[in-house]
């Protein structure tokens, strides 16, 4: 099952179930979420079999009309993902912020490791 599919399941009954990947439908309100995978180590076998999970870096930035209630999704988000305890999720550090210029959107932008 696709990475994207794990993690929008998880994040499914935020922001009003606007969850995304990679880009977000054009006009769509906010608040929403969009998630990206950004890498993560490969994992090899010396038998040269494919690994049933792989551990996967992804991206969750919020966005919305304002910095606080980004950053009150950002959190949701956040709650969202450590309670998703099959995907063995990693909080990889604090939450960025973030300004769209072209639509004024305030973001807020987090990093998770997930083995799936």
């Amino acid at each position: 099952m696709s990475i994207y599919v794990h993690v929008m399941q998880a994040l499914a009954g935020l922001a009003g179930g606007r969850v995304f990947p990679l880009v977000a439908d054009e006009g769509v309100d906010t608040p929403y979420i969009v998630v990206q995978r950004v890498g993560g180590p490969a994992t090899n076998f010396l038998t040269g079999e494919a690994p049933e999970k792989q551990m996967n870096r992804v991206q969750v930035t919020v966005w919305a009309a304002s910095v606080l209630e980004a950053e009150a999704v950002g959190g949701q988000v956040e709650a969202a993902i450590r309670g998703a305890v099959d995907l063995q999720p990693e909080v990889l550090g604090r939450a960025v912020d973030d300004y769209d210029p072209t639509t004024k959107y305030k973001g807020s932008r987090q990093e998770f490791r997930i083995f799936c």
